[in-house]
């Protein structure tokens, strides 16, 4: 892999990605994989002004060993440490980076039970935190070509020549080549346009339809509206950022309660380390009421009652079919790359700056609008090659959103 590129990437990612400004802390979490690369991202960092950089390095054999061996009681504590930093996060509101190259199946064999209730357990002393700091940060999920996962997706070559073409893939869809900022600027506003289409028409609700057996109706919020491409951090300093590199999506986040229907999803999902394959869901009154899985359908029926939101819808995402992603012709096994592939929906958490206004209301203000709260929030795949949703305005015209997968407007 040419040098070059990847510095180049490792630029965009500050500059474009998190946008780091002068004096600002950075977090990075990211795995063993491609050290070298992380140093780039770091020094990139400090390029930009950084103040001081922390990288936290994880390893999933590791973390699959303390599944296997800690007490649930020791997975479920927040530690006076972690209550530390995550103190220091609210006051200090750091970029946070997360460099992703797990292993898709990195953590088969684990309990997921276990894994679920120390979550649980952990989830009411973080939310305190998260909430403090929600919208006010600038933060950036970006790939890295790790071993395991780059012969996931391509078990016919060598482990080297695995992680080679993976690294391909990844700068190719991030847009990489050529100038890189400048790509994202107009990727930018054409999402923006997108939206603002979205916007006017002031949808009530959106109806899906494709052959393999999805039927849905999903209610949009009167007060919400479509986001897409960069955000802004809310406060007097004001930030605009993008928070996944590669991103393809226009999203909205839905009424808690309105969803009704069977929706199919079109791609695996990985999920605590494990692949769900092959599965459909059933909702009635907003909830996930029926889930079938050919593969680990014992997780996904736990991640949806990982609490009382996670089995509602909190984000609904319109990205066409003939999308660069998918045009790729790879299956990624990662969430960050196959939810750009085509339209998906997530469970769980939604998000307040889909809301007009959501700067000057609170969190529970948010909820009460119709915002689901959830301590998951997981996306999960169902754009298809012959897809059609119709979007209905508040005044009951209907509006052709999507046909044959691809954007109609």
């Amino acid at each position: 892999m040419q040098q070059e590129r990847l510095k180049s990437y490792a630029r965009l990612i500050v500059k474009c990605g998190l946008n780091v400004q002068n004096g600002q802390e950075v977090n990075i979490a990211c795995g063993l994989d491609q050290p070298e690369f992380v140093a780039m991202v770091v020094e990139e960092c400090y390029l930009a002004g950084a103040s001081r950089v922390n990288v936290d390095w994880a390893y999933m054999p590791v973390t699959k060993l303390n599944y296997q061996y800690r007490s649930l009681e020791t997975l479920s504590e927040v530690t006076e440490i972690e209550k530390a930093k995550l103190q220091r996060r609210v006051d200090k509101l750091p970029c946070r980076l997360w460099l992703d190259s797990d292993d898709p199946d990195g953590l088969n064999g684990t309990d997921s039970e276990k894994i679920s209730k120390a979550n649980i357990a952990r989830f009411p002393i973080i939310k305190p935190y998260r909430d403090a700091v929600e919208n006010k940060e600038q933060w950036c999920i970006a790939a890295v070509a790790g071993k395991d996962w780059a012969v996931k997706v391509f078990p016919d070559l060598s482990p080297d020549k695995a992680v080679e073409k993976l690294w391909e893939a990844i700068l190719n869809t991030s847009r990489v080549d050529g100038d890189p900022v400048a790509a994202w600027k107009k990727h930018n506003e054409n999402l923006a346009k997108r939206c603002k289409f979205l916007n006017d028409c002031k949808f009530a609700r959106l109806e899906y339809k494709s052959a393999n057996g999805t039927d849905f109706t999903v209610g949009l919020n009167a007060v919400g509206k479509f986001c897409g491409g960069g955000e802004t951090t809310i406060g007097k300093n004001r930030v605009y950022f993008n928070p996944n590199i590669p991103s393809e999506e226009v999203f909205t986040t839905p009424v808690r309660g309105l969803a009704e229907g069977k929706v199919v999803a079109t791609k695996p999902l990985s999920y605590q380390g494990k692949l769900i394959e092959n599965f459909w869901l059933r909702f009635k009154n907003g909830k996930a009421v029926e889930v079938y899985a050919e593969k680990n359908q014992d997780l996904l029926e736990k991640m949806i009652a990982m609490d009382k939101g996670a089995a509602y819808l909190g984000e609904c995402a319109l990205i066409a079919y003939d999308s660069p992603i998918n045009n790729t012709g790879i299956l990624f096994y990662n969430t960050l790359f196959d939810e750009n592939a085509s339209c998906h929906l997530a469970l769980g958490r939604g998000f307040n700056d889909c809301i007009e206004n959501y700067e000057n209301l609170t969190v529970e203000e948010c909820e009460k609008l119709g915002v689901n709260s959830s301590m998951i929030h997981v996306d999960f795949m169902i754009g298809s090659r012959d897809m059609s949703i119709v979007g209905v305005t508040r005044d009951g015209k209907r509006v052709q959103i999507f046909k044959d997968g691809n954007w109609a407007i």
